[in-house]
């Protein structure tokens, strides 16, 4: 009788095992990367967003985020684990302007809830993916926990010449910001507690004014963002600081 029970806990063992094989393997960075649905949506948001005039937001910079939030918290000591969900939630962050831009991070969190449900990461990790991805905009996002507050650092210093996608005779303010900018990185100093956007912009194409009035809102949202981490976000243009 013993046996019996022993052999049918083996057998239930099995069959959740067989379950979870069909569900999809544990998740990591590089499958969610070569993830067809996932490079579907970005694409098509990315499309969408082309015709709308906006900036890059395809597969380069959602890779590049989640490279640079992971490079953050590295720095700043987090485990393996923490890094790899703030990958994650990087690379899925802009899925949602598949759907429409407005609310895009919220559309980008009810999808990305969907498609993580597919894999057998525990409920607690899908939710901080999620409520990364769901926080990220600068409209309303609030960094809630060290993935969100990495993610949106990453995301908010993405400011790069190749980010536009329109031709010099379309350019508005926000192609005039991202193209002037000759040189970019982040530095992260642990011992200072500082994390400083370090850029070199070309003034005969973007003034400073006209680079505030666009990413004032972003850097100040990246500002709280650090804060979670207990450390400054300080901006540098040129050599000199300015936030």
């Amino acid at each position: 009788m013993i046996f019996g029970r022993e052999d049918s806990k083996l057998e239930e063992i099995r069959q959740n095992n067989d379950d979870k094989d069909k569900r999809g393997k544990t998740l990591n960075y590089t499958e969610i990367r070569n993830n067809e649905e996932i490079r579907a949506l970005l694409k098509k948001g990315n499309d969408n967003l082309g015709v709308l005039g906006f900036t890059d937001h395809s597969t380069a910079h959602c890779a590049l985020v989640a490279e640079r939030a992971a490079d953050i918290l590295k720095v700043l000591g987090y485990d393996e684990h923490t890094i790899e969900l703030a990958k994650i939630a990087g690379f899925m962050h802009d899925i949602g302007n598949a759907i429409n831009r407005s609310h895009h991070a919220e559309y980008g969190a009810i999808l990305a809830y969907e498609l993580l449900k597919e894999t057998d990461l525990s409920i607690d990790d899908r939710l901080t993916i999620v409520s990364a991805i769901g926080n990220h905009d600068e409209k309303d996002g609030v960094a809630v926990d060290a993935v969100t507050a990495a993610l949106i650092i990453a995301d908010k210093t993405d400011v790069r010449r190749s980010r536009v996608q329109s031709s010099k005779e379309e350019f508005d303010i926000h192609d005039r910001v991202n193209y002037a900018v000759t040189d970019a990185d982040v530095i992260v100093d642990k011992e200072e507690m500082t994390i400083t956007l370090k850029l070199e912009i070309d003034e005969s194409i973007c003034s400073m004014y006209e680079y505030f009035e666009i990413f004032l809102g972003r850097m100040s949202m990246s500002r709280r963002a650090a804060a979670v981490f207990g450390a400054k976000f300080k901006v540098t243009v040129n050599g000199s600081k300015v936030l």
